[in-house]
This record gives structure tokens, sequence and C-alpha cells, in this order.
């Protein structure tokens, strides 16, 4: 049956409200699928949350593969955009890789956005890729709408997506930066530093790809960042050690950013059990000391957005008890706040405090600022949320594709009720996905 979502309200109200990083009384008015005004608390708006939900913009997540064409059996546009909804995010920016063909050229972003015609239950942007054998044709990808171009710098575990050495992202970044001050997002783990890891012990597999690495690799980012002068930012930073190296560059002026994950937030090496591919990825999941210094990061500033890097593949690649021989992706995009969330409230941080890195922080990356903000002329994606519930997550009943999820059995704190995008729902919970609302998101107008 396809889903047909509700009449769209033309007003929510809540007691709580997130605005400008803080919680307040607002009504929120739409119209047109756009935020019209922010008005004070009017217990005659169409929808008025219960005292204890909070209502939020709609969340963006910079990071999700969702595999298709390709790799559909992996994920897919209306498995993974429904856990998206789900989870409250209303924009997802998708990753060039693990589709087939990869996103190196505008050809291949074409088939990209053909695919994902009809099955988008949130927006959708698009990064692509920085090989090779594309260095000096970078701008006609920017050209053709991706936020962004995605570099390696040690092998991605697929042959048509090779990786940059130094002198190749240097390339790049001044391509980029001559081109729209165009951005370069680079997995930053370097070769030299990472070797092969067999069996089944977790920390085996984690000493395989030592911080070392990550922070060579920043390293080299960020001192080509300086010399060029263009905006360049690490995915899903890992290594606590490099944060000073972060913090330095920015304090420099250097046009550096950084993200972390879910899974480095929430979970320690200490705790994965042998064994178990759902928890590999890279870089890896640390131990806890490292983990108190990423939250030392996210609190100071240092770290920019979080974000899930929700990488699935199949139960018969992911679960090899040699971790050596398993596909290496956390499944996260349904989990991260409240996964994030429930570790956050446990350290005495309060909610408004990691939002912006859920929000802002992840559309500002991208240049989308008018989302995950709640203000006059913004898109209308919202969510409610209610941030002391429980729950225990259940992975047959997440919503994307292979139910694989290293919190299976594990109790969060949060969930979203309700997800709006152009100001209508298109989830609630118990109900489940109501319509599938969701857009292209092209960067710059591109058509």
């Amino acid at each position: 049956m396809t889903p047909s979502s509700a009449a769209a309200p033309g007003s929510i109200a809540a007691q709580r409200v997130l605005l400008e990083g803080a919680f307040a009384p607002a009504t929120v008015r739409i119209a047109d699928g756009r935020i019209a005004s922010v008005d004070p608390f009017d217990d005659t708006a169409d929808v008025v949350l219960d005292d204890g939900l909070v209502l939020l913009p709609g969340l963006v997540d910079s990071h999700v593969h969702l595999n298709e064409p390709g790799r559909t059996d992996w994920e897919g546009f209306a498995t993974g955009t429904a856990a998206a909804a789900a989870a409250g995010i209303t924009t997802v920016v998708e990753m060039p890789l693990n589709s087939v063909p990869v996103t190196t050229d505008p050809e291949a972003l074409a088939v990209k956005r053909d695919a994902a015609r009809g099955k988008l239950a949130v927006d959708v942007a698009y990064w692509g890729g920085a090989v090779p054998e594309n260095l000096g044709s970078l701008g006609a990808l920017l050209d053709a709408g991706v936020v962004g171009v995605k570099c390696f710098m040690a092998p991605s575990g697929i042959d048509e997506f090779g990786h940059l050495d130094a002198a190749q992202i240097e390339a790049a970044l001044t391509e980029l930066r001559a081109h729209g001050d165009g951005l370069l997002i680079a997995h930053a783990e370097l070769e030299e530093h990472l070797h092969e890891a067999s069996g089944p012990v977790f920390r085996d597999f984690v000493a395989s790809r030592p911080p070392e690495g990550e922070v060579a690799a920043i390293r080299i980012v960020i001192e080509a960042a300086r010399r060029t002068g263009a905006r360049a930012h690490i995915v899903h930073v890992s290594a606590a050690a490099a944060l000073d190296d972060v913090r330095a560059a920015k304090a420099d002026g250097v046009r550096i950013t950084v993200e972390t994950c879910p899974h480095y937030l929430a979970l320690t090496a200490e705790d994965v059990p042998d064994g178990t591919g759902t928890f590999k990825c890279c870089p890896p999941i640390r131990d806890a000391a490292n983990r108190d210094l990423l939250w030392e990061g996210v609190l100071d500033g240092t770290i920019d957005a979080i974000v899930s890097d929700h990488s699935p593949a199949t139960a018969d690649l992911k679960l090899r008890p040699d971790l050596g021989e398993a596909w290496g992706g956390i499944s996260g995009v349904q989990t991260g706040l409240t996964a994030v969330w429930t570790e956050a409230r446990r350290r005495g941080i309060p909610l408004e405090r990691i939002l912006p890195l859920f929000t802002t922080g992840p559309a500002d990356l991208v240049r989308l600022g008018d989302r995950g903000r709640i203000a006059p002329g913004a898109p209308a994606h919202l969510a409610a949320f209610d941030p002391e519930r429980e729950h225990t997550v259940d992975a047959a009943r997440l919503e994307y594709r292979n139910k694989l999820s290293p919190w299976h059995g594990a109790t969060l704190r949060g969930v979203v009720t309700e997800t709006y995008l152009h100001g209508r729902v298109v989830y609630r919970d118990g109900e489940g996905l109501l319509a599938r609302e969701g857009r292209d998101v092209l960067a710059g107008g591109a058509a």
C-alpha cells in the first residue's frame, strides 16, 4: 500500500521549541511547506504538543550510504530514507559509494538521481567523489549539483573508488578552491599505519587501525588546507588524539571542520563482544578513555557535526566471526540521536547542547543553511521528540533494509513521535511511514 500523509497543519505549538540553540515556548506557523513565522505559544494552534514533547528542526545527516543503484540489496533510497524519517531526519546527504556506478562524474549522478525518483521519504542531497582518475574534472561535479566531493586516503574497500595520496589531496583542494570554493571531505587514515587483522577478537581489529593512522592523515589534510586556503572536512573522526591538531588549525584560521559518529560517542571497544561484525567499522570504535576525549571535543566546539555514517551491508557480509572478513560499516541512521542523547544524559549534558551537531552543524557544512533551523523562510522540516521515553531497540523493527544494529537489545532514551517534511506529517510513531514527500536537493540550484 502506498502511504498517504495527513493534512498539513497550519500551526504547531509546544512549550519547548528549539530556537537558536535553546528551548522556548513558541508556535510555528506554516504556509506552502515553509515556516511563515515563529510566534508566542498559542494553545489554539492546529497541533499542540504534549508538555513532555519538544519540537525540533528536522535533523540533517550529511553522511549516509544508500548504495543505490548497484548495491540495493545492501540499502536503497526507499528503505534508507524511511529509516531517516523515523529518526526525525529530514535531509540526508548520500555518499558517492558504494553505489554502482560510483558518483565520480555528472553522468553517474544523473543515474543515481533517476534511481531515487519516487522513492524518497526525506530530502536527499548528494556528494561526489574525488578519485585519481577525475582530478582536474571536479568542477563538473560541483556544477552538476553535488555539495562537495569525498576522497579516501587509504583503500576504500571498493575497487572502483581509488584513494588519493598527499599530492593529490593538495591538487584536489586547489581545484575546488578555484571552482566556487568547493568542499573536500576526507576519510583520513594512512595505509602505512594499517595492517591486516584476522580472527574474532575485537581488540585485535582495533589495534590493526591505530589512532596514529588517523592523526597522520588529518595532519596532511590540515597542512594542504592551510597552503591552499580551501575548505576541508574530516569524516567520522574516531581518534581523539587528532583533536588537538584540529583545535590548533582552527585557531590559525585553517578552514577545517570535523565530524564524529554516534557509535564513537555511545559505544566502547571494551564492551564490544568478540566475533560480532555488526560493530566493525573503519576507523574503529575505540576505548572508553578515547570516548571521553571525543565528548570533550563535542562540548568545546572542536567537533562540528554528529552524523551516522550509515553504511550497511547484507548479513552474510557483516555476520562473519572472523572480523578481518566482515564488511566494515555501522547501520545507524535510525538510532543516532537516541544513542547519543542516552549517553549525553548519563553524563549530565542537556539535550540542547548536542542538538546543533545534528542540525545546524551538518546543514552549514554542506551550505544548506536554511535546514536544521526553525526560522521564518526555512523549509517546514520538524520533528516532535519525547526525550524521556525509554525504548528497547529491536533491529527487526527498524526501517532500513538489513536489520542489523549494534544497539539491538539496548535500552535507549528518546523517541521521535512525528516527523514533518515540507509541513506535512510523513512519519508517526506507532503508524510508521505515512508518505514519501522527499525531494532532490542540488547545490547551487543546479538543474
